[in-house]
């Protein structure tokens, strides 16, 4: 089920860039890299309604429910103008609706929150959404791993490094079979039960094949750690906004000590090190994610808002 009538398609990506490019949205689900990455997943389409760029996606956390939802409307020139934006929310609205489906945006960065109101005041409700909040860091506090808050993570770090030879590339598409080597060994470990997170697990080795096989087309960057002439971890990200990359997979076999801190250390002293912030997306409200993402001791959390309306109709705008 997609709201609209165009997927997301490497041959769409310079006009999908011209408006995920022209604001700092912030968010780690609003570039192209991310976008591409999980669009069977989160079945997401798009469309120019009125001045702006409508993305819907699907909620499918619950295996039984499809929730549609709307990301907030991109800009193509940097700049919101209220009634313009109005007319495209409450035009996507009534899209949503035609098909059968309550109308509501999710992921809106709290920066955005004054935009839409302003838009539409007093039709709206803001609810905050903690487990899609995203974590952000300083680049080079990941890169020197220096003080106190920090002990524990250079301790596994200088121990793989003192106990591994390894070598640090940069991922490639004509390594997409090794890759997709690693990350079924990587699955396979899991040993999962529940029918519902077998089904994720293979939805994403599904989008993982495909990534690998277009790294350089979609813009990915990328860094692999070989251990003994294999692959045992990798990392994948992309550009967001000018100042931040996001780091969209990151996977290390944790039978060596370390080397999750190796990846993440090699990859931000590789691809990052030339932006300010690495942005390591949400943890989902999975506590032992959410406990692992702020034991790094992030910068700032880039707050994410659903919104709802207060009142059925957009009145006014119809």
């Amino acid at each position: 089920m997609r709201i609209f009538k165009n997927e997301i398609t490497i041959e769409a990506r310079e006009l999908l860039e011209e408006f995920l490019g022209s604001f700092e949205y912030k968010a780690s689900g609003m570039s192209f890299t991310s976008l591409y990455m999980w669009r069977e997943i989160n079945k997401f389409s798009w469309e120019i309604v009125g001045d702006y760029l409508c993305i819907a996606a699907v909620n499918n956390l619950e295996m039984e429910m499809d929730i549609p939802f709307l990301f907030p409307p991109l800009t193509r020139t940097g700049a919101y103008d209220p009634r313009k934006l109005a007319e495209t929310v409450c035009e996507a609205k009534q899209i949503f609706e035609r098909a059968g489906y309550a109308f509501s945006m999710m992921l809106v960065p709290f920066h955005m929150t004054d935009l839409l109101s302003g838009a539409l005041p007093g039709k709206l409700r803001f609810e905050a959404d903690r487990p899609n909040f995203d974590y952000v860091y300083n680049t080079q506090d990941l890169i020197e791993l220096k003080g106190r808050d920090y002990h524990a993570k250079k301790n596994h770090l200088n121990y793989f490094l003192s106990h591994y030879p390894y070598e640090y590339v940069n991922l490639t598409s004509a390594m997409a079979g090794e890759a997709m080597a690693f990350i079924e060994a990587f699955n396979a470990r899991k040993n999962l039960t529940d029918p519902h997170e077998k089904e994720l697990l293979l939805m994403e080795e599904r989008a993982m094949r495909d990534v690998f096989r277009n790294l350089e087309l979609v813009g990915y960057l990328t860094g692999a750690i070989r251990i003994n002439g294999r692959i045992e971890a990798l990392s994948i990200g992309g550009r967001l906004g000018k100042k931040t990359v996001t780091v969209h997979v990151e996977k290390a076999n944790t039978e060596f000590r370390g080397l999750y801190q190796a990846i993440n250390n090699e990859f931000c002293r590789h691809v990052a090190k030339d932006v300010k912030r690495i942005n390591r997306e949400e943890d989902m409200g999975i506590p032992g994610l959410r406990k692992a993402k702020l034991s790094y001791k992030p910068a700032m959390l880039v707050e994410k808002y659903a919104v709802t309306f207060l009142e059925p109709l957009c009145r006014g705008f119809r």
